[in-house]
C-alpha cells in the first residue's frame, strides 16, 4: 500500500477520513491481519455481515480476559444463553412503547437548550447540545440525579477510551446508585430493573451495574455522535442541506443515510471460536477479528455511487448499530433524539453554519468516528 495510504489510528487526518483506505482495503486486502494491532480485519459487507451475525463461529466474549473486573457480564460481551438472558430482561423494561413516551420530555430539554443557544451567536454545538441532550436523557431513564451528571461525559469518554479509573469510578457509582434503589425504589429504569426477571432468574447487581455503563457509554456517544455528524455531512453537502430545509420530512432518511456515511461506531470486537474461512484467508480459533461498519457501510457492491451523501437513499440497509443478536438495544431511543432535536435545531436555526476557520478535530479514538468540538454561527 502506498504510504498516503497506511491504517493511522492516531492521525487525526486519519481518523477525519479513513475512507480512501477502508476503499483500498476492500479491493485489495479484504480480510487482513493488522500484526501491531494483533487482529484481523474485514472489510467488505458480506464478510462484516457473515462476522456480525454468526456468533457461534464469531464470538462477542474475549477468550482472554479483559482485564476490566468492573465492566464484565455486559450484552456486548457476552454470547447465548447468557446474552439472551440479559437482552430479555432489558427489553421487557426498554420496550418501544417506553421510548416513544419519552418523545414529549426529549421535545422540552431540546427547547431548553436551543433557547441558551438562542442568546449566542456562535457556539461549539457539541458542548451546547448534541451532547447534554442524550446525557440528561439517560440520566433521567437511570434516574440519576441531576447534580451527579456532569460526571457522565467525563466517565463516558474514560470508558471509550479503555481508561481503568474512569471506568471504576462509573461503576462505584453505579453501585452505590443501586444500593439505594434496592432501599428506595423509584420510578426509574434501575429501579425497574431490580425488579425483573425472567423465569425467576434476576439480575445480579453486577449485571445492572454493567448495562448502566453500556447505556450510558453507548447512548451518550452514538446519539452525540450522530447529531453533530449531521450538522458536519450538511456542511460539506450544502445542496442537500438546503433539499432537507426545504423539506424536513426527510429528516428520517437523511438520519439514516448519516448513519451510513458517518458511522459513530467504526468496527466491532469479535473472536474466533473455532478455526474458520473468509475470503481466502484462513483464521485460527482464539483470533480478535474486527468486523469494519464503516467499510461495510462504503462498500461499492451494496450501495450505489457509496461515496456520495444522498438525504433520501433508499435503500439503505446499513451496519450502524450493529447485526444479528447484538443490534444495539438503545438504536429506537438514538433516532427518537436525533428526529426530535435536528428537527428543532434545524426549524430554529435555518441559516446555521459551520466555522470553516475552525479546524475540525476528531475524537482520538479509533473506534468513534466523530468530532471533539464543532463550532457553529447562528
Amino acid at each position: 500500500m502506498t504510504s498516503d495510504l497506511q491504517f493511522r489510528p492516531t492521525d487525526p487526518q486519519f481518523l477525519l477520513n479513513p475512507y480512501p483506505w477502508l476503499a483500498k482495503m476492500r479491493q485489495e486486502a479484504p480480510v487482513f491481519y493488522d500484526k501491531e494491532q494483533q487482529a484481523w480485519m474485514v472489510f467488505r459487507y458480506d464478510d462484516v455481515e457473515r462476522v456480525s451475525s454468526q456468533w457461534k463461529t464469531f464470538s462477542s466474549k474475549s477468550p482472554k480476559p479483559l482485564g476490566r473486573e468492573d465492566f464484565t457480564q455486559d450484552l456486548i460481551h457476552t454470547d447465548p444463553p447468557k446474552h439472551q438472558s440479559l437482552r430479555t430482561l432489558v427489553q421487557k423494561v426498554f420496550t418501544p412503547n417506553r421510548v416513544e413516551a419519552l418523545a414529549p420530555r426529549i421535545t422540552e430539554l431540546t427547547h431548553e437548550l436551543l433557547d441558551q443557544m438562542k442568546q449566542h451567536k456562535q457556539v461549539d454545538l457539541i458542548q451546547a447540545f448534541s451532547s447534554p441532550l442524550p446525557i440528561i436523557v439517560i440520566g433521567e431513564i437511570l434516574g440519576v440525579p441531576l447534580e451527579d451528571r456532569e460526571n457522565f461525559k467525563h466517565w463516558s469518554d474514560g470508558v471509550l477510551g479503555s481508561d481503568p479509573t474512569a471506568i471504576k469510578n462509573m461503576a462505584d457509582y453505579f453501585r452505590q446508585l443501586l444500593k439505594e434503589r434496592r432501599s428506595h425504589p423509584g420510578q426509574d429504569l434501575i429501579s425497574d430493573l431490580i425488579a425483573a426477571y425472567e423465569e425467576g432468574e434476576k439480575l445480579t447487581g453486577q449485571e445492572v451495574v454493567d448495562f448502566c455503563i453500556l447505556l450510558l457509554t453507548a447512548g451518550n456517544e452514538t446519539t452525540t455522535n450522530l447529531i453533530t455528524n449531521t450538522i458536519w455531512c450538511l456542511h460539506e453537502h450544502p445542496d442537500e442541506n438546503q433539499r432537507l430545509l426545504h423539506d424536513l420530512s426527510l429528516l428520517p432518511s437523511a438520519i439514516e443515510e448519516v448513519l451510513r456515511y458517518y458511522s459513530p461506531i467504526t468496527f466491532l470486537n469479535r473472536f474466533t471460536q473455532v478455526e474458520t474461512q473468509i475470503g481466502d484467508q484462513t483464521i485460527p480459533p482464539g483470533q480478535l477479528v474486527h468486523p469494519w461498519l464503516t467499510s461495510a457501510n462504503r462498500d461499492e457492491l451494496h450501495f450505489e455511487n457509496a461515496d456520495r451523501f444522498i438525504i433520501d437513499r433508499e435503500p439503505n440497509k446499513h451496519f450502524a448499530f450493529g447485526n444479528g443478536i447484538h443490534f444495539c438495544l438503545g438504536a429506537p431511543l438514538t433516532r427518537l433524539e436525533a428526529k426530535i432535536g435536528l428537527k428543532a435545531l434545524l426549524s430554529e436555526f435555518p441559516n446555521l453554519r459551520v466555522d470553516s476557520k475552525e479546524p475540525l478535530k476528531p475524537i482520538p479514538n479509533i473506534r468513534v468516528h466523530g468530532l471533539e468540538s464543532l463550532s457553529v454561527l447562528l
